[in-house]
């Protein structure tokens, strides 16, 4: 939602994902729309022993949380403006910090004399040692910090000492929005599970809800009824984000099983129109929505795949415009994100840091002008809370929000921080040292003729292939053309499918591919075929970039499979990079043991992704046509070359 108070813009929303089990038995991972019915404190587990990157909730180890008394917030004078911070950022719980803040909302105090900035936090363990008597982590139902520099934060309770009664006892109370109408404060949210209806044991589907105070850490008083009431057909009501124009309020929500969805708001914001009703996304790629106005455009962000997979969590945000708040939006290369090729720019993806799953973030204009965004991301090397493999932590980070060219990037695209950064202007007459410094993309070398191919002979020369039995392929007109497999690359799930290998040069270099799978552009469901570039080290050890059929959708995934990994620790993630064409160009760059993903559509433009860390052994530059049969992947070349400084 978009404020205008006292000359500062804030713009918030929250994310949360959501259960998922697998609805095939298909081997290839991807993102599913069946939601679970249970409320187990583990990972939902998917059908078939194949990971898949199912959007996932962080588990709730217990349904009880411990009732928090909520302080009445008391005007902060400001202190000394801070000057700088480092990630996470610091919330201050009694006797600690709090290690998890996932979908982050934030807002200023709008009455009088209040100087503080407001922080929610979706439902979650604040730390590992808080436990209830049968010994599982404790629930903080949606915890409250204040700040008055946006570096250090107070914890002030939690906004429901109790679930809302139309809540089921299993339900998870998720990613807060905070607004400010008519002189009190609405706190907006969404229930996974809702109660029974009528003559009906199980919980109902999801819903979003609304509570009201006259301070911004409550007491909140619940409506009663949610504002957008549970789907028939279960369409996950997730991930409320508000926003105020000239002549109307919109609540945009939703997630994987559906899509994104916006509807008006009535005139005291606590009921929404169902007849205004308008699909913002296509099912299954995004979910938590924020939007902003900049320059005359509504600019969408979300996230796209799965928050909460430990160590190998590929969250990331994506942005698409319009000029209308109702859409349709389009990413910067003009593809809608109503496409079954889907569209979406990416904003806020790791950077081969040890920040990785950046996402679900808020959006907020501090005092000098410079914006600045709110997100939770998963530190790789702690991802878990003590003695509860499987629940993953989600600090909250802080990194400014540029424009370039029209489009917003994190950090002039250097993606999350991880050193000390100077600090936001918090109160007025503050100013901030931070001055955006542009990444500057990757330039490609000279290219290694020796290892890349036209696929113009009549054989293919170089190339080496494992488990070449399960290969049907052929050489014609100037492509390699590649039935897709009913197989693939998981270990030890069977059948694994067939790599077309060749080593990779050392050092730093960037390999690219042309590649066209023969799947209809829109439709579904051709779970999950694929062709693709991989840098290989064994089956069980790789990156691969592909484009990619998941669900309604074609998507570019970028995936990392590791083995062995530590009991419970999952060995495969994902994350996704720009659209899929008719034909789609795939890039991987390696430098120092990261791997950079890049897309593009017409083989000029190119969308830089997400990057991940791999040790590999021996790695060699591999390519894969897999995850169903009755398809082509048709190549029209690989080309490797040095990368240049």
């Amino acid at each position: 939602m978009v404020f205008r108070r006292a000359g500062i813009a804030l713009v918030m929303a929250a994310l949360l994902s959501a259960p998922v089990a697998a609805a095939t038995a298909d081997p290839t991972p991807g993102p599913t729309p069946t939601p679970s019915a249970t409320a187990s404190p583990s990972p939902t587990p998917t059908a078939t022993a194949t990971p898949t990157p199912t959007p996932t909730p962080t588990p709730t180890p217990t349904a009880s949380p411990t009732p928090t008394a909520t302080p009445t917030p008391t005007p902060t004078p400001p202190g000394e403006p801070a000057t700088e911070y480092s990630n996470p950022l610091h919330l201050s719980i009694p006797g600690g910090e709090a290690e998890s803040c996932a979908d982050p909302d934030i807002i200023r105090g709008q009455q009088a004399g209040d100087t503080n900035w407001y922080l929610y936090c979706t439902s979650d363990a604040l730390y590992e040692d808080e436990r209830d008597a049968a010994g599982g982590l404790v629930i903080h139902n949606m915890p409250m910090f204040r700040s008055t520099d946006l570096v250090t934060w107070t914890y002030v309770g939690d906004a429901f000492p109790t679930k809302p009664s139309w809540v089921a006892a299993t339900g998870g109370i998720w990613a807060p929005e905070i607004a400010y109408r008519d002189g009190r404060y609405l706190l907006y949210f969404g229930a996974s599970q809702t109660t029974p209806p009528a003559g009906s044991s199980e919980p109902g589907p999801s819903a979003i809800g609304v509570a009201t105070s006259d301070s911004p850490t409550g007491p909140w008083t619940d409506t009663g009824v949610p504002v957008v009431t549970p789907d028939a057909g279960g369409r996950w009501q997730f991930d409320p984000e508000v926003l105020t124009t000239g002549s109307a309020t919109y609540l945009y929500f939703g997630s994987y099983f559906g899509g994104i969805f916006v509807r008006e708001l009535a005139s005291d914001g606590l009921t929404s129109i169902a007849a205004s009703e308008t699909r913002i996304t296509i099912a299954n790629r995004y979910e938590g929505a924020v939007v902003l106005r900049h320059g005359g455009w509504y600019y969408l962000l979300a996230s796209a795949t799965d928050c909460c997979r430990g160590p190998l969590t590929g969250y990331s945000v994506f942005a698409a415009r319009s000029k209308s708040p109702l859409g349709p939006f389009v990413d910067r290369d003009g593809v809608s994100v109503l496409a079954g090729r889907v569209g979406g720019t990416p904003v806020l993806t790791q950077n081969g840091n040890r920040w990785i799953g950046a996402g679900h973030n808020t959006v907020f204009t501090d005092f000098a002008g410079q914006d600045w965004t709110i997100y939770h991301a998963v530190d790789q090397g702690d991802p878990y809370y003590v003695n509860d493999v499987g629940y993953t932590k989600r600090p909250a980070l802080l990194d400014p929000l540029d424009w370039r060219q029209g489009w917003p990037v994190v950090r002039g695209g250097a993606g999350p921080s991880d050193e000390t950064m100077p600090a936001p202007a918090a109160q007025p007459g503050d100013t901030t040292a931070y001055r955006p410094r542009f990444v500057r993309d990757v330039r490609v070398g000279k290219t290694y003729a020796r290892l890349s191919d036209s696929f113009n002979d009549s054989i293919l020369t170089g190339w080496t292939w494992i488990r070449p039995e399960s290969a049907s392929f052929q050489l014609r007109n100037g492509q390699l053309r590649w039935q897709t497999q009913a197989a693939d690359l998981h270990p030890p799930a069977e059948p694994l499918a067939s790599v077309l290998t060749e080593p990779a040069p050392e050092g730093d270099y960037v390999v690219e591919t042309k590649v066209t799978v023969t799947v209809p552009a829109e439709g579904c469901c051709y779970n999950y075929v694929q062709g693709g570039l991989l840098i290989y080290g064994d089956d069980g050890n790789y990156v691969k970039l592909a484009s990619s059929s998941i669900w309604e959708t074609r998507q570019t995934e970028f995936m990392k499979q590791e083995s062995p990994v530590p009991t419970g620790y999952p060995n495969y993630g994902n994350t996704v990079v720009g659209p899929v064409g008719e034909s789609t160009y795939l890039r991987i760059v390696h430098h120092d043991g990261l791997y950079t993903a890049y897309t593009s559509i017409n083989g000029r433009n190119w969308v830089r992704g997400g990057t991940w860390s791999h040790d590999l052994a021996s790695p060699r530059i591999g390519l894969v046509s897999m995850g169903g049969a009755g398809f082509e992947s048709r190549f029209d070349y690989v080309r490797v070359s040095a990368l240049r400084d």
